[in-house]
């Protein structure tokens, strides 16, 4: 009976997140509850939900606080530099461009939210794309799947899940996991370069004559461009592409005169411009760049290096970075508000999440569901679940979302794994890997605003993207077991 009652209190927490009938969060909580009182032990509901909580408490204060750490730093301009130097090196060159496209989306991916990777990314490359008439489903792919291997960082939400639901160390799961991830995203950049190749193949390598990129992104020498663009900039700041306002995100992103707005009824208008992150916007601290600059790569070291808890660190490094870029009280406000939106919905989902997690095992559930699959597995597979997990993270991340994969499944092929001698480590790093292929899945809102601010066709995206990234996934599954991480 417990059996059948776990599998459908995932069946009904899967059905009715992807229908949309509740949020993640009230799902999570909701649904185990009430089964929680079929199973007939509603009394020790709440022995359940503190005993979750008490253990996902530091998982929830690292999302925490390198949300809050790298939203910060974007404000101030930590990328900025970076963003200018890949225009550059773009040129006209259409592999240039798309090589450009992945590096740019790889590196802005480290705040850790798809949504604010796809608005900076686009716009700033999408002028260069419709000026060079070059394929957008090409640019939205690449960045997708760049995307989806930065996704896996601790901070990302996949790890966190993974950590979460099997109740491991976030920095355990991901550290190891670093090599088959760095070659999964090398395997990106060359697949962009083989794209690239394609495009200049098709294109040539062309010049842009009336258009150049600046030293810094949002100007133009195009004088008759630069003053339309002047005259544009307030409407830019505040709509910055399909999906909502670029600010709401986290204020500063300037989407450029061909973001993706309803309103861009020509979309080859000579005012399209190369601008990526507003260059005169008030939160900019350019004084302070050497300063955040190797603060962030000491913090990435420490973390890499564990000298310091995660939580503890981006604690520690969130408070300080505020502390020196906005000295003065109602700023640090200011930017902790700016990014309440992404606090709040990422540790509430942690914290409703010890509710699911907590009822499936408390119960009973998920050891008898556990044992039902290690029946049906056959005894082969039994030692290989590694790879029978990393396999089925494809499809499974892909038609459903991260919430219900890593809630609701993963607990389960982490028990079966388990009684054939394979760690939940192991289990929880090949889970891993799907994770290029879900940033294009219908279920991630961040792949909408990428498809809309690009004005590209989902359809069309997919029918591009799912190969390539399936690929990318199969490359970092194979990196992992040669390098004996899963």
């Amino acid at each position: 009976m417990l059996t059948i009652l776990g599998f459908a209190m995932i069946a009904t927490f899967l059905v009715l997140i992807m229908m949309k009938k509740m949020s993640p969060i009230a799902a999570l909580v909701l649904i185990p509850a009430l089964f929680c009182v079929f199973v007939g032990k509603g009394a020790k509901l709440g022995d359940y939900v503190i005993d979750g909580v008490t253990s996902l408490a530091p998982t929830a204060a690292m999302l925490m606080f390198a949300i809050v750490y790298f939203g910060v730093m974007i404000d101030v301009g930590l990328f900025d530099p970076i963003v200018r130097a890949i225009l550059k090196f773009c040129k006209a060159d259409p592999l240039r461009v798309v090589v450009g496209t992945a590096l740019l989306a790889a590196i802005v991916s480290l705040d850790g939210d798809g949504s604010t990777t796809f608005m900076i990314t686009v716009s700033a490359m999408y002028p260069l794309y419709k000026r060079l008439k070059m394929s957008l489903v090409v640019m939205t792919g690449v960045a997708a799947m760049a995307n989806g291997v930065m996704n896996t960082l601790p901070w990302g939400g996949p790890t966190a899940r993974a950590a979460t639901a099997l109740k491991l160390d976030a920095s355990d799961i991901f550290v190891p996991m670093i090599p088959a991830l760095a070659v999964g995203l090398l395997f990106v950049v060359a697949l962009s370069y083989v794209l690239g190749r394609r495009e200049r193949k098709r294109l040539g390598v062309l010049t842009l004559d009336d258009v150049l990129v600046e030293e810094q992104p949002g100007f133009v020498k195009d004088q008759a461009a630069a003053k339309v663009e002047e005259k544009e900039t307030e409407a830019v700041l505040v709509g910055a592409g399909a999906g909502g306002s670029a600010d709401a995100k986290s204020p500063g992103f300037s989407g450029g005169s061909g973001s993706g707005t309803d309103a861009d009824a020509d979309d080859d208008r000579p005012q399209e411009t190369f601008a990526a992150l507003d260059p005169a916007r008030p939160t900019l601290r350019p004084k302070l760049y050497w300063f955040n600059a190797l603060l962030t790569v000491v913090l990435l070291t420490a973390m890499i290096m564990e000298w310091l808890p995660i939580p503890v660190l981006f604690l520690l490094g969130a408070a300080l970075v505020l502390t020196v870029n906005f000295p003065h009280i109602p700023d640090q406000k200011a930017r902790l508000a700016a990014h309440a939106d992404n606090v709040l919905n990422v540790s509430g989902m942690v914290f409703a999440a010890a509710v699911f997690t907590g009822v499936l095992q408390g119960t009973g559930m998920v050891d008898h569901m556990a044992k039902w699959m290690v029946g049906v597995i056959p005894d082969a597979m039994g030692p290989h679940m590694a790879l029978v997990t990393g396999v089925l993270s494809l499809p499974l991340t892909y038609f459903m979302s991260n919430d219900g994969f890593y809630f609701g499944v993963l607990p389960v092929l982490a028990e079966a794994g388990a009684a054939h001698g394979v760690t939940p480590l192991e289990m929880a790093r090949a889970s891993l890997v799907g994770q290029p292929l879900h940033m294009s899945s219908p279920l991630v809102p961040a792949v909408y605003v990428l498809v809309g601010m690009a004005k590209v066709e989902f359809g069309d995206h997919t029918r591009f993207v799912v190969k390539w990234a399936a690929l990318t996934c199969l490359v970092i599954l194979g990196a992992g077991m040669l390098f004996g991480i899963i």
